[in-house]
């Protein structure tokens, strides 16, 4: 009996409600229709109401805020009353919140859509270009439309309304949100077309400028990374500051400890390698003085190319990448002479103070950098052992065995390096032999590291100095 007077009470709690609303329609608006729509809202949130609501009540209330919005869009055009606009304001805030609640955990309510979602997003549209006051409605629709897209995955088209545009935090985190949710494969492969590449670039603008938004770090991590064809497409139209944001997602990606699952593709590997290589000889600019965002750009993808080769099997088809390994063997040959030549940012130096300021550099352990990926390149890869040797690499990697404060663990990568090059490679230890033999190079510095070169049988072995020695 107790069941059957509380769904008797609810009923006529529905009845009222929904007479209430469809009485907003014939009358002029006023504060009371604003208090009938906020008793509609907090009734909402009763899990037995919002499930007992009739499709009758949605569609009175879904010709309400229509012709909110068709009075709103009349109004900005005239001398409107200033009052009479924002009751109407509140009005349309209401009804999304309204709509907002009655979608909380009611896969009925979310699937009984009945045009909702059309005059949502043309709403919110002209709220976004209009001079009102109206984030309170922006940010109540764009949470009905998240609300509505959980768990049916409903793709909203955030490229009909660029909310993610808007000058207000909340509102850019709520749609951020949406847009997640809505998010799948298919969706993202279609971000890369022509028409939709603004929004997906917009994305990733926002998460350099306004890192503290975690919906768009997870839109980018967790869907844009994922997606070769996404990431060419942005890249080709990204500035380079953004270009730097997104290696630094991707770098923070492969650091993860299961990086291995990190879902990366391969082709984007493969790009993300052409574009060092096409790219890398803008960090020599840095040596004048002047730092250009494209060399920084460069020092990132650097960055990125050695977390990725670090012993990760699901990237170690970088090792036959054509002509990586060239590249990077002659760009560090580059920077070393220019670094020798005169005095400037690839010069080695013994500046070994904690005031902070070398920090400042972009070519802090730029250098060291290049020597561990050429390193992690020759790992157990024969044929690019011997690359390093007709490069006339291996005296190149030698003589940056000195420690260089500018190269933070430089020898400590030379050492790693020249040992990868060494491991069962009888041409490249008698080429090290043949250079000891004839002194130019320095181990001095290796043996302050605790290493020594040794010849035995023919073969030359690194291995680590007694103490007592």
């Amino acid at each position: 009996r107790l069941k059957q007077a509380n769904m008797a009470a609810l009923t006529n709690s529905n009845l009222d409600i929904s007479a209430s609303i469809a009485g907003i329609l014939n009358e002029k608006h006023c504060p009371e229709h604003l208090q009938v729509m906020k008793t509609f809202t907090a009734a909402l949130r009763d899990r037995e109401f919002r499930d007992a609501v009739e499709e009758q009540a949605f569609s009175r209330l879904l010709k309400v805020l229509t012709r909110l919005s068709e009075d709103l869009q009349a109004a900005s055009g005239e001398d409107e009353d200033l009052q009479s606009v924002t009751l109407q304001l509140q009005l349309i805030a209401e009804c999304f919140r309204a709509q907002r609640n009655s979608c909380v955990q009611s896969t009925r309510n979310q699937s009984l859509e009945l045009g909702f979602v059309d005059v949502t997003l043309k709403l919110l549209s002209f709220l976004r270009n209009t001079n009102l006051e109206s984030r309170d409605a922006l940010r109540c629709g764009i949470q009905f439309l998240g609300n509505l897209a959980v768990g049916n995955q409903m793709f909203v088209c955030v490229t009909q309304w660029q909310l993610l545009s808007v000058d207000d935090e909340k509102t850019v985190n709520y749609a951020s949100m949406v847009f997640h949710t809505c998010l799948d494969e298919a969706k993202v492969e279609e971000l890369s077309e022509p028409q939709n590449i603004e929004l997906a670039l917009r994305v990733m603008e926002l998460c350099r400028t306004q890192p503290d938004l975690d919906w768009t770090v997870l839109i980018a991590t967790q869907h844009f990374l994922k997606s070769s064809a996404l990431v060419e497409n942005m890249y080709s139209g990204m500035s380079h500051h953004d270009r730097v944001t997104l290696l630094e997602l991707l770098f923070a990606q492969l650091r993860e400890e299961d990086s291995e699952e990190c879902g990366v593709p391969a082709s984007v590997a493969r790009f993300l390698a052409s574009s060092f290589q096409e790219g890398c000889g803008a960090v020599l600019t840095l040596a004048t003085g002047s730092v250009l965002q494209e060399a920084l750009t460069v020092i990132s993808l650097l960055d990125v190319l050695c977390e990725m080769t670090s012993d990760n099997r699901q990237f170690m088809f970088l090792q036959d990448h054509p002509d990586l390994l060239v590249t990077t063997v002659e760009l560090l040959e580059q920077v070393h002479a220019i670094g020798k030549a005169s005095k400037n940012i690839f010069s080695a130096a013994q500046n070994f103070s904690f005031s902070g300021d070398g920090d400042s550099s972009p070519v802090i352990s730029f250098k060291a950098h290049l020597i561990r990926l050429i390193g992690n390149l020759c790992h157990s890869n024969t044929n690019n052992q011997n690359k390093v040797r007709e490069l006339e690499g291996i005296p190149l990697i030698l003589d940056n065995c000195n420690i260089d404060s500018n190269n933070p663990f430089i020898s400590q990568w030379a050492i790693f390096t020249i040992r990868n090059l060494l491991e069962h490679n009888t041409q490249n230890q008698q080429l090290v032999a043949e250079l000891e033999r004839r002194g130019p190079a320095d181990y001095s510095a290796l043996r302050e590291l605790g290493f020594l070169v040794e010849e035995r049988d023919g073969s030359l072995l690194l291995k680590p100095v007694r103490k007592d020695s």
